[in-house]
């Protein structure tokens, strides 16, 4: 399952290793259609990638913080530093590709 992010717990959360982050809203039509491709990369890639969501609503500091000005964004996080950052429901295969790019 993906962790939900806050800002307590991001940075600790994304510091090593690959991280996929999803910025989202429990109001956004196209972010619930992302979250089920997330969740699923989650059980796929767990122990080699960090799946992770943060509900925009909830965490408005962290989505700033990150220039999310619509969602769904997904944002692929090495070491802690984005790499690459998608706007808008992205596909499974795209998604693992680019993951798998990074590890």
């Amino acid at each position: 399952m993906a962790v939900a992010l806050t800002k307590e717990n991001f940075a600790t959360s994304v510091q090593n290793g690959v991280s996929l982050v999803d910025f989202w809203a429990p109001w956004c039509g196209p972010c619930k259609m992302q979250l089920p491709i997330v969740e699923e990369l989650a059980t796929e890639l767990e122990g080699q990638a960090v799946i992770a969501k943060i509900n925009v609503d909830e965490e408005p500091e962290l989505a700033s913080q990150f220039g999310v000005m619509s969602i769904p964004t997904l944002i692929l996080f090495k070491d802690g530093q984005p790499v690459d950052k998608m706007v808008g429901v992205q596909q499974k295969d795209a998604l693992k590709a680019k993951i798998a790019g990074q590890l």
